[in-house]
């Protein structure tokens, strides 16, 4: 009897408990921040009524909240490296709850306006503190891939069963879609005070502050969010708008001196050499730009054109979170197998063809043939891009940087997604008639699903373009502190592809 071959154990890949109760409360975390970008749209109409808010002013509770998220999230994200990923993610999760139980209680449009900017800015701390906390705790490679494509599923699941808890929540009121975030990030709060390990504070050993980049960089990011999301009621060629943009470019243009300059950089500009965080955060605007401007003009389009209630309109986009939550989480040995490039280029041809399959709307579609199909797609597309997204922009970077980064490219998704949906809401805006029916209605939406459409096929092009392959160099990744660390030799295919896009 021949006895079995011993095995080598991997022992790299067993998580203790702790990293377990890390990993819940981050979730936690994310999903919450990312529910709570989605879940108002449908509570509008109620929240305008209640509160006697007009048009102008109804959008200011979903533009608050992207203002103050993706606003600050360059400042979060170094704040983590320089104070602390624990406690910057404590305090702001904190600071989350006390303002979704205020957004709850409040009886006036500005003091909402005002609770939803709060949760916005505590959101731009939790996200990329959560996300490097992660990255220091999961040792780089299989075991942190497996950690962030569930740690990322939860963001993708909640931003995609937003509508869906947003429809059946406004059934009963809409203050339950601002109160419920208040007791899960409570729960949170008290479970990361302790799980969530003690680390020390990287600004302690010989690291100072960035003021001048600070103040230059996140006055650049608000001013060009709130530029972009006001622009369609002052409009495109005012000269607020423009003023505005003047504005933008002469704060960005101080920041890149003052960084340049600076010791301690908010921003190192190095790190934007390597053009995997190039691809990885580009394809995170053009990917959650698109999506967003979709999801707005699927929407409006069921209830506007179709007819669908809150609830009909939330069972619509179920099928999508569904496929999210159950996928997402498997993503991890796929990326080991075939790279990040290859992933995310999977996810951009299922968003597109997703996109272009609803392009057949009329005004009396079949769910199953016309609509399900690209619902379908599109969960699929999350599931494999979004999780991939966030490995290719953290991988390979030092530890005292990874909240640097995670604030980059939670920017890129939130900047993306407000510049986006403003583009497409303008184009709608522009070829709407003065016909008031369905049909007309219809027509104005198409030109902006074939700009969605368009965004969604350079994100395609712009990761596909990231599939060149190179033989491993690994004195090249060494060299730079932005680059792809090496792999282990078990897996060539896949560290032959994260040379090539980290280069």
């Amino acid at each position: 009897m021949t006895s079995p071959s011993p095995t080598v154990p991997r022992t790299e890949e067993r998580w203790t408990a702790l990293q377990w109760g890390t990993l819940l409360v981050l979730c936690a975390a994310l999903f919450l921040d990312a529910l709570d970008v989605s879940m108002v749209g449908v509570a509008l109409p109620s929240i305008g009524h209640d509160l006697h808010l007009s048009t102008s002013s109804l959008q200011w509770v979903v533009s608050g909240y992207v203002l103050g998220y993706g606003g600050l999230l360059l400042l979060g994200g170094r704040a983590a490296d320089l104070l602390g990923r624990r406690r910057v993610f404590l305090i702001a999760l904190a600071v989350f709850a006390v303002a979704s139980l205020l957004g709850g209680l409040v009886d006036s449009g500005e003091l909402l306006i005002a609770s939803r900017f709060i949760k916005g800015l505590s959101a731009a701390f939790t996200a990329p503190a959560g996300l490097s906390i992660i990255t220091t705790t999961f040792t780089e490679g299989p075991i942190r891939n497996r950690a962030l494509t569930i740690y990322s599923s939860c963001g993708a699941t909640g931003f995609s069963m937003g509508l869906v808890l947003s429809g059946f929540l406004t059934e009963a009121g809409w203050r339950w879609t601002m109160l419920l975030p208040a007791p899960v990030a409570l729960i949170a709060l008290i479970a990361g005070l302790k799980l969530i390990p003690k680390t020390p504070r990287e600004g302690r050993e010989g690291r100072g502050y960035d003021l001048p980049g600070a103040v230059t960089g996140t006055g650049a990011m608000l001013l060009l969010v709130f530029t972009v999301v006001s622009a369609t009621s002052a409009g495109w060629a005012s000269a607020r708008t423009l003023g505005s943009f003047v504005g933008v470019a002469a704060l960005l243009a101080a920041f890149v001196v003052v960084e340049q300059r600076s010791s301690h950089p908010l921003i190192r500009l190095g790190v934007l050499r390597s053009s995997g965080q190039v691809r990885a955060n580009l394809g995170a605007a053009t990917f959650f730009g698109s999506y967003v401007a979709f999801q707005f003009l699927v929407t409006q389009y069921l209830q506007n054109v179709l007819g669908y209630s809150a609830m009909q309109t939330a069972l619509a986009f179920l099928p999508a979170g569904a496929l999210v939550a159950i996928l997402s989480t498997r993503m991890g040995p796929v990326v080991d197998r075939f790279g990040t490039m290859r992933v995310i280029s999977f996810g951009f041809t299922a968003l597109v063809i997703g996109y272009v399959l609803f392009l057949r709307i009329n005004l009396h579609p079949s769910y199953a043939g016309v609509i399900l199909p690209s619902m379908l797609l599109l969960g699929g597309a999350f599931a494999t891009a979004f999780p991939s997204l966030n490995i290719q922009a953290t991988n390979g970077v030092k530890d005292e940087e990874q909240g640097m980064v995670s604030g980059l490219l939670n920017t890129s998704f939130q900047v993306g997604g407000a510049i986006f949906l403003a583009v497409v809401t303008a184009v709608v805006t522009a070829h709407t008639g003065s016909g008031g029916s369905k049909q007309a209605v219809l027509d104005s939406y198409r030109p902006g699903l074939w700009v969605v459409t368009g965004i969604g096929a350079f994100g395609l092009l712009l990761t596909v373009s990231g599939l060149r392959r190179r033989p491993p160099s690994y004195g090249l990744l060494v060299a730079s502190s932005a680059t792809e660390a090496p792999r282990e030799a078990s897996l060539p295919d896949r560290e032959a592809e994260q040379v090539a896009v980290h280069d």
